[in-house]
């Protein structure tokens, strides 16, 4: 999979290779790498600040969803969790009757890993706003 950050690095590498090969004095061809790096490194504070922006919606979803007075909109991301770990122990112990089909397997990485990471990002974006203030 592709990160942000070599996707970035990816656009403007053309850019830095052509600015490589530039007939032009040392200074002038390092000052435009310079403005390059600048402008690449604006372009990555933007997309952090947007991901920042996406994961604290995220969180403030589930926080939402957390604090809800309907018990089902408030336990329903953690029973799922349990369930798909009830499932992958139960059909890496062999327990159940059919083992668990390939899709199955992908739609739990997909539930376990988007939970993990959702949940990973809400302490990210604490930590983002403490270090902030």
């Amino acid at each position: 999979m592709l990160s942000i950050t070599d996707l970035i690095s990816g656009i403007f590498k053309p850019a830095a290779e052509l600015i490589d090969e530039l007939h032009t004095s040392e200074e002038e061809r390092l000052k435009a790498q310079g403005h390059l790096l600048d402008v690449q490194a604006a372009a990555m504070q933007r997309v952090f600040d947007y991901e920042t922006e996406a994961l604290q919606a995220k969180a403030g979803i589930v926080q939402a969803e957390a604090k809800s007075e309907h018990w089902v909109t408030a336990t329903w991301r953690p029973i799922t969790m349990l369930t798909f770990l009830a499932l992958a122990v139960g059909d890496s112990l062999g327990w159940l009757p059919n083992p668990l089909r390939d899709e199955a397997w992908t739609l739990l990485q997909i539930g376990l890993g988007g939970y993990v990471v959702a949940r990973s990002g809400e302490k990210i974006v604490t930590q983002v706003r403490q270090n902030k203030t």
